[in-house]
């Protein structure tokens, strides 16, 4: 009787431990095949939804699409996007993939960032909102973001530190560092405006400096070429 017991148990935990292996294995299979498609959810010709309105319209704003903000993937929004990753360094693929998606600050709650760059991105979003408000508040808002543009394109360009930090600390190259307005508290039009720069918005067209024209004593600025004139400010290569 009590082999038959011993028996029946040690069949018992088998087919528990088979049961639990099959369970596993398809569980595995269910996350590989539909989980991880989730995941990896991106909008491309012919999506439709809320993620494809987000992208038109940022794409509007910064002046990359002029269609319709219908939340409807096309052949407009596809060539849009096509533009702004070949401005932006991105792999042109017309796919608002993940590096897309991201170059224009829109995150789903998959695809947030990890703690450490967040933090790094909102602190070089608060110093470059700081620049802004302290050397552009009171000019166009198209005028703050170029001021933006310019020293992002300066951490981009070889003549320049290669860190955010580095470009507006850089010694004589920012009044407002020093005179010490740089530590002023940005408003929320300087931090939109900052915001709108990091995505990839550049009204300043590629340009590196810029000065007020009714002010500037320095002769060798305006030696540089202008690519456009915003406000009080002339911006130039």
């Amino acid at each position: 009787m009590k082999f038959i017991q011993k028996w029946k148990s040690k069949k018992f935990k088998v087919i528990f431990l088979i049961i639990l292996f099959l369970a596993l294995l398809i569980g595995g299979s269910f996350s590989l095949f539909y989980g991880n498609n989730s995941v990896e959810a991106l909008s491309k010709y012919g999506s439709r939804g809320d993620e494809v309105r987000q992208i038109q319209t940022k794409l509007k704003r910064w002046g990359y699409y002029n269609g319709n903000v219908d939340g409807i993937y096309g052949s407009q929004t596809l060539e849009a996007v096509k533009y702004f990753q070949r401005k932006n360094g991105l792999t042109v693929d017309g796919i608002a993939g993940p590096a897309t998606l991201k170059a224009m600050g829109i995150y789903s709650s998959s695809g947030s960032l990890s703690g450490s760059t967040s933090s790094t991105n909102s602190n070089d979003l608060n110093l470059l909102a700081r620049l802004v408000y302290a050397e552009a508040r009171g000019e166009p808002y198209t005028g703050q973001v170029a001021v933006a543009a310019v020293t992002l394109n300066r951490v981009k360009s070889s003549s320049f530190p290669n860190t955010l930090a580095g470009v507006i600390y850089q010694s004589g190259a920012y009044d407002a560092v020093s005179d010490g307005q740089i530590n002023l508290t940005p408003n929320s039009t300087a931090k939109k405006a900052a915001q709108d720069a990091m995505n990839g918005w550049d009204p300043s067209y590629g340009a590196i400096y810029y000065f007020n024209p009714a002010t500037a004593t320095n002769k060798w600025i305006w030696s540089r070429p202008m690519t456009v004139t915003i406000g009080n400010h002339r911006f130039c290569k």
